[in-house]
């Protein structure tokens, strides 16, 4: 069992610090642990509970009704509310909420009702991509464990699998061709994913090369194939003074290909780009791109 401290439910449920000692004084609707220097400590429980009553809160609830009601009743309310069409925030949280009680049903009952309402790709930008962020904020934090984000982005993994078979009806002869790869050492495949949904979806050929691909392996395929573009994600596998170099290998092995590059370490960064390198700051710069 996890342990938290005030200020990790505060960034989980957006529920000041402050707030949260007054509905522990006022209405007695959690009660954490204390250290004996009288510090507080929740646990996965008290977590969920708090998530709970921030979801209903945000649809109108009083803290004070909520207060009186059973935990089985205030569950119970909680799911008609997320079952509503509610905004992008109440369904981020109640992910968080499905990720946390590693809820399979939860989860898949979440996302085919929003991909029902707003479509695969609207959900993935406007719900799944903020909700990976969170998850991003609180592995940081040690707020969620390696059990809880592999089993959530397994998850959303699935789905985009499904969804890209789905596109592959669709492509074009005369399509625009896409290599797409992660570096060696890179893991983080999500966003790889996505893109090659957001191509493909547009009916471009899409070559998906995946995780961890050695230099060399990305050169034998370009010759044999010869893409329009190279797209990749620098999130976490090259040291940050190794970027810069790998960009510029990049663009001079391949001067003849627009590469385009996304991630952490070059989105915000002093990156020189190469005439023939772009980087996607968000995934509407990539849809604008394509189209």
């Amino acid at each position: 069992m996890s342990t938290y401290s005030i200020k990790d439910l505060e960034q989980l449920s957006g529920i000041k610090a402050h707030t949260l000692r007054i509905w522990e004084q006022r209405y007695a609707i959690i009660a954490p642990q204390r250290s004996d220097t009288n510090i507080r400590a929740y646990d996965d429980q008290d977590l969920k509970l708090v998530l709970n009553i921030a979801m209903l809160k945000d649809n109108g609830y009083k803290i004070s009704d909520i207060s009186k009601l059973s935990l089985d009743d205030l569950y119970s309310k909680v799911i008609t509310v997320t079952d509503k069409q509610l905004s992008y925030p109440d369904q981020i949280q109640a992910l968080t909420l499905a990720m946390l009680d590693f809820n399979e049903d939860r989860f898949e009952q979440i996302i085919t009702s929003n991909i029902q309402r707003f479509g695969f790709e609207n959900t993935m930008i406007h719900i799944i991509y903020p909700f990976l962020n969170r998850i991003g904020v609180l592995w940081v934090t040690d707020t969620v464990g390696p059990a809880q984000e592999h089993f959530i982005t397994n998850l959303i993994r699935q789905k985009l699998i499904v969804a890209i078979e789905e596109n592959r009806r669709n492509q074009r002869a005369n399509g625009d061709k896409y290599l797409l790869f992660l570096p060696e050492g890179e893991y983080h495949e999500i966003s790889l994913l996505f893109a090659n949904y957001i191509i493909s979806a547009r009916s471009n050929k899409v070559i998906y090369l995946g995780q961890n691909l050695p230099f060399n392996e990305l050169k034998l395929v370009y010759e044999r194939h010869k893409p329009d573009y190279i797209f990749t994600v620098l999130t976490s596998s090259l040291s940050n003074h190794n970027v810069q170099p790998y960009v510029n290998r990049l663009a001079a092995t391949f001067p003849d290909t627009q590469i385009l590059l996304t991630g952490y370490q070059v989105v915000g960064q002093d990156i020189d780009t190469p005439d023939n390198t772009k980087i996607i700051n968000q995934i509407n710069d990539l849809i604008r791109t394509l189209s």
